[in-house]
């Protein structure tokens, strides 16, 4: 897609001549540098969410009412022109695009991030949720291919605490708040070589499944 680091310097250099804010900044990075839509998302302050609905099923964890999606590729710019209608609004990434995500509890996903390296096993970016939670990126397509996958590889009769996020869905990029519980965090960052080209997640199912079984157990 042509992403350079030269073209990022360029976008925090821009940043500071514009005056553009740190927020508009982490924006532009994940769409120009990493190559994701983004989408502003709801913030939650004592339960309450953003979006002022009293009955909101996912406080400050969901989009905006009305947010467009801010597409892989937009400038800073594009970003600020758009996010300056939305101050204050958490980053949101739409799942099912450029990636899907394999979800397990953060103890077991550390426990796994370190066999998989040992193992020289290509890995994409991985996010640790403020709940506890571990989201590995890997190819889109993942989290319905997930059953069979499972399915082969003899663990579809394991009560596992995995589960696959796919389209309609949304991970909420680090460092923005989650649901008023703190920020999301990485485990392991973004890279060039796999921010838009993550592993196919039978790479990383059996040990991920492997893991996740010996915790409950």
């Amino acid at each position: 897609m042509g992403f350079t680091i030269g073209g990022i310097r360029d976008i925090r250099s821009g940043s500071r001549r514009r005056g553009r804010t740190a927020e508009c900044t982490t924006v532009a990075e994940f769409t120009g540098l990493w190559g994701w839509d983004v989408v502003p998302g709801a913030r939650a302050a004592a339960g309450v969410c953003s979006c002022g609905k009293a009955d909101c099923p996912a406080p400050g964890a969901h989009p905006l009412d009305f947010a467009p999606v801010i597409p892989a590729g937009a400038t800073l710019d594009e970003v600020a022109e758009i996010w300056g209608e939305f101050p204050g609004a958490s980053v949101l990434l739409p799942v099912g695009g450029a990636f899907d995500v394999l979800e397990v509890s953060e103890a077991a996903g550390r426990r796994a991030l370190v066999r998989m390296e040992r193992m020289g096993l290509p890995l994409g970016p991985v996010v640790a949720t403020p709940e506890g939670r571990a989201q590995y990126f890997v190819s889109p397509g993942a989290a319905a291919e997930l059953p069979e996958l499972l399915y082969r590889m003899g663990w579809d009769d394991a009560a596992l605490d995995l589960h696959g996020l796919g389209h309609g869905d949304h991970v909420t990029a680090p460092p923005s708040d989650r649901a008023d519980l703190g920020p999301s965090r990485w485990l392991r960052p973004p890279a060039l070589d796999s921010a838009t080209n993550p592993p196919q997640a039978r790479l990383l199912l059996g040990t991920l499944a492997y893991v996740t079984h010996r915790s409950r157990a």
